[in-house]
């Protein structure tokens, strides 16, 4: 499985109102076409970019920026996060 869970911090939050970006915690072995590819199907949306960084508890976070036309807070509701 590539998408794990997503991340309800204060900041990830504050991106995807400023950002249109979904942060979610990866499968430390996904690239960024599997993480892109996996979150179009599930969401239906588009991906304009996918950013990594590994968290200091050895996971792997991943940024995830929507194409235009595509909202990340619509995204965030059907999550829960918002």
């Amino acid at each position: 499985m590539t998408l794990n869970y997503p991340l309800a911090t204060e900041k990830s939050i504050a991106v995807i109102e400023k950002g249109n970006t979904i942060t979610y915690i990866v499968d430390f072995r996904s690239t960024k076409a599997e993480i892109k590819k996996a979150f179009e199907e599930r969401f239906g949306v588009k991906v304009a970019a996918v950013r990594i960084a590994s968290t200091a508890r050895n996971e792997k976070k991943a940024y995830i920026k929507l194409a235009k036309g595509s909202a990340a807070s619509e995204v965030a509701m059907k999550l829960k996060l918002v």
